[in-house]
């Protein structure tokens, strides 16, 4: 198990880099594959997604302050789910982590 996580580290901490650091983990967990960095590729991918996908809708919407929320909501997600990597364990992210697990089976 140590050793499983050990492997899959590297992939987990590029994915959490960007969208693009994403699809980089990606390719770097097709051979071979690793439980620990699937686990976070789907959960920075759907952070990832979701962070845009909200951005884009904040473009045509005129509410004060949303970017700052947005924004500290992203970052607290984003580091909550690094600590978990650095610290060796699976923290899904709250409340949508399971959803992603879900959703982003395509990721292998």
């Amino acid at each position: 198990m140590e050793n499983d996580i050990a492997k899959g580290k590297t992939a987990a901490v590029v994915t959490h880099l960007t969208l693009v650091g994403c699809l980089i983990a990606i390719t770097m967990n097709l051979e071979p594959k690793n439980a620990f960095a699937r686990f976070y590729i789907r959960q920075t991918f759907g952070l990832h997604i979701t962070f845009h996908a909200l951005v884009i809708f904040l473009n045509y919407t005129t509410i004060a302050f949303a970017w700052e929320v947005l924004f500290l909501l992203h970052l607290g997600l984003w580091l909550f789910s690094i600590v978990g990597v650095l610290k060796n364990k699976k923290n899904q992210i709250p409340l949508v982590g399971q959803y992603f697990q879900k959703w982003f089976t395509f990721i292998q």
